[in-house]
């Protein structure tokens, strides 16, 4: 039996699964966690992986690794191979002035569009390139590789030392701004407008299913996160994934590229050779945990609250802005409650309220997806605020299409996994898809209408850095 490995470094966290190359069967598993905030010192997921590794029982048995990884991370390298700076992550806002500027210079949404299927956010690459060439010249100038967090721990975990051997892979490569999933080449013009002319070097792209040999093992590509979650779940064309983990993502798997010149799409690649179209809102099982904490609750108790309510929540509606959002580009909103009166202040309405409100800002993404063609047939629901069973419950009466929730697992390290078995055998494997449970109800369209009628009327803090 050959044994493979997927890794999951996550925001969060860093998750191993070492698995039958043939079947897919989980073996054995680690974790370890990451530290908080919005820039992390590379070394610590290189740490953590450590940690998960040797919680999984090590790597010598094991054939071949993939890693799958959060998108978008700016990692800079010196000609040595040193890490210049602490990378900026996906979620770090700082930025979004930045990428205001870019989408300008190229002419607005519709070039970014055109040329790569991406309009530059906070969250993208290439517009923390630009907050780095103006806010820190000098490390802009050290600036010799720039790469992305699978990139370079997948690097760092098979001994290499030059950042010539750098690799990514196209599902990553679309999520930063100067790569076209469509034609399969770097727009190295934007990487030099986001930088003020500087033209660092960058990962050589593999194709799906190659990989490279390094530490006496098979190292796959590697993926960003939501492409290996896609493959960890055998999604095909109708499937709109919606992930709630620290972000929202509501993503589907898609024949042809899709460009949105509202840049409320991001036209990405998947793991496959095909595309996935993808909408991220900054605000995903963090909704859960603010209102727990608000009512004094567990999960537990805030599910049974919730379901206890009325759909609509008796008028009261929440905007889910509590860190900022992306989609809608919104970097210093925050969060609302509208409809408050004496006759709804339970803490069931609350509840509700904050369900609804997470389930709605997916919704829009969701029909953002549509709008452009893409199908949806079905919603499968993952993550970790797919565990809440309110949500569960009230999804389909949201979004209007049957709702999946496959049985609990790390479904972006067995993405990974899964490509590793591929870039081993030379084949992608078959595995059986996940068990899941079903959830129908009628739509309410009330509640959808009633949280578009408020959506807009949110507050702002100051711009500027946020932790």
């Amino acid at each position: 039996m050959a044994l493979i490995a997927g890794i999951d470094s996550s925001t969060q966290s860093c998750k191993v699964i070492v698995c039958d190359a043939d079947t897919g069967r989980v073996v054995r598993e680690g974790r370890a966690r990451h530290p908080d905030g919005t820039e992390i010192e590379p070394s610590a997921w290189e740490s953590a992986a450590g940690v998960a590794i040797a919680d999984a029982g090590g790597l010598d048995d094991v054939s071949a690794v993939s890693v799958g990884a959060q998108q978008h991370g700016m990692v800079c390298l010196d000609e040595q191979g040193q890490v210049v700076r602490p990378a900026l992550l996906w979620n770090d806002t700082r930025s979004a002035p930045a990428a205001a500027d870019l989408v300008t210079e190229l002419g607005g949404p519709q070039a970014w569009a055109d040329a790569v299927g991406v309009v530059p956010l906070a969250a993208i690459t290439v517009s923390k390139l630009r907050w780095l060439a103006d806010h820190e010249p000098a490390a802009a100038d050290r600036t010799a590789t720039v790469c992305l967090p699978h990139d370079w721990l997948s690097w760092r975990l098979g001994g290499q030392t030059d950042p010539a051997a750098v690799v990514t892979d196209r599902s990553d490569a679309s999520g930063t701004g100067y790569y076209d999933a469509g034609t399969g080449e770097y727009r190295t013009d934007l990487l030099e407008l986001a930088l003020r002319g500087r033209r660092p070097a960058l990962p050589r792209v593999l194709a799906p299913g190659d990989g490279i040999a390094a530490a006496g093992r098979v190292f796959g590509a590697g993926l960003g996160d939501n492409a290996a979650a896609a493959m960890g779940l055998g999604a095909v064309e109708g499937d709109v994934i919606v992930s709630i983990g620290t972000s929202g993502v509501v993503s589907a798997v898609a024949a042809v590229p899709v460009r949105d010149a509202e840049g409320f799409v991001a036209g990405f690649a998947d793991g496959t050779g095909r595309h996935l179209p993808l909408v991220c809102t900054l605000n995903g099982a963090r909704v859960l945990d603010a209102a727990a904490t608000l009512l004094r609750v567990d999960h537990d108790e805030l599910s049974r609250l919730a379901c206890s309510a009325p759909p609509g929540s008796d008028g009261l509606v929440l905007v889910p802005y509590l860190e900022g959002e992306r989609t809608p580009n919104r970097p210093d909103a925050t969060g609302a409650v509208h409809g408050l009166r004496v006759g709804n202040a339970t803490a069931a309405n609350l509840a509700r309220a904050a369900v609804e409100g997470l389930l709605c800002a997916l919704a829009d993404g969701l029909d953002h997806l549509t709008d452009l063609g893409v199908p949806a047939r079905r919603v499968l629901l993952v993550g970790g605020g797919a565990r809440s069973q309110a949500l569960r419950e009230i999804a389909p009466t949201v979004f209007g299409v049957p709702v999946q929730v496959p049985d609990p697992a790390e479904y972006v390290a067995l993405g990974a996994a899964r490509q590793a078995a591929w870039a081993l055998t030379g084949s992608l494997p078959e595995w059986n898809p996940p068990a899941a449970a079903r959830y129908e109800a009628d739509v309410v369209p009330a509640v959808r209408a009633r949280y578009a009628e408020v959506r807009d009327l949110t507050s702002s803090v100051p711009a500027g850095r946020r932790e």
